[in-house]
């Protein structure tokens, strides 16, 4: 990977943003890494002492136009320019299909500010600064309930809105990998089953993993790593896929037809 690169991370206080802040930082790339978690700068402060690259911690909310704007204004100020956007940052909760209407439209909210506004906003932001860089990398994290399932459990019936704002990031994968390739600003997505994360420790009573659950998922560092594989792969339009008890790699590039569908 180039040296002097610059990214934005969001969601990037602990778990799997803080995997990606980490392997980037490891590679040479500066990082802003944000968060509505003001955790954001311990680790931040962490990372750039084991590393010795800059990582730059902010407050701020990625389902906010303000907080967006200033974000990526101040990528600018700092670094001078965006090359990778890895939009991380993501929300979930129970929405059974019988709520009230009223909770239903307040967990629409909740969840599509963030996981969709969110990743248009910033991904509006900095098309045109990496366009003016000669290109980029934008990768919107997913899951692999948009993929062929490989087991049971995918697209559970109580979150449905979770599992459909990322069945909708896949219109934002393909469309902008195709509209984008001119500018040479490639468009993937990483879609990944269970990963060690306060997140997935939430579920559980006490935040302890289930034994065979703890002995099989997924840890940030490597999703960090396929992260790192993915960009220096330079391939475009794709959601790459990792599962529990699976080797976590990079797959030869899908065709065309399979690109998004898996």
């Amino acid at each position: 990977m180039p040296e002097e690169r610059v990214a934005i991370v969001s969601g990037a206080a602990q778990g799997l943003g803080a995997g990606f802040t980490r392997a980037l930082s490891a590679q040479g790339v500066r990082v802003l890494a944000f968060d509505r978690q003001d955790a954001v700068e311990a680790m931040a402060a962490e990372v750039q002492a084991d590393t010795g690259v800059q990582v730059l911690p902010m407050v701020a909310d990625a389902a906010q136009r303000a907080d967006c704007e200033r974000v990526v204004q101040t990528a600018v100020d700092t670094f001078g320019g965006v090359d990778i956007l890895v939009n991380n940052a993501g929300t979930w909760r129970r929405t059974p299909v019988d709520s009230s209407f009223e909770q239903a439209v307040e967990d629409w909210h909740y969840i599509m500010d963030t996981n969709l506004l969110g990743v248009l906003m910033l991904s509006r932001l900095c098309v045109p600064l990496m366009r003016a860089r000669g290109g980029g990398d934008i990768v919107n994290i997913s899951t692999y309930y948009v993929l062929p399932a490989r087991g049971d459990g995918t697209n559970q019936p109580e979150t449905d809105l979770y599992n459909a704002s990322k069945w909708a990031l896949n219109g934002f994968t393909d469309a902008w990998s195709k509209a984008l390739a001119d500018d040479h600003i490639r468009v993937n997505g990483l879609c990944m089953g269970a990963v060690d994360t306060p997140m997935l420790r939430g579920f559980f009573p006490g935040g302890k993993l289930p034994e065979d659950l703890g002995a099989s998922v997924m840890q940030p560092a490597q999703l960090g790593q396929l992260l790192i594989d993915l960009l220096n792969d330079g391939r475009s339009g794709e959601n790459i896929g990792a599962w529990v008890g699976e080797p976590v790699v990079l797959p030869e590039p899908a065709a065309a037809h399979r690109r998004i569908s898996g």
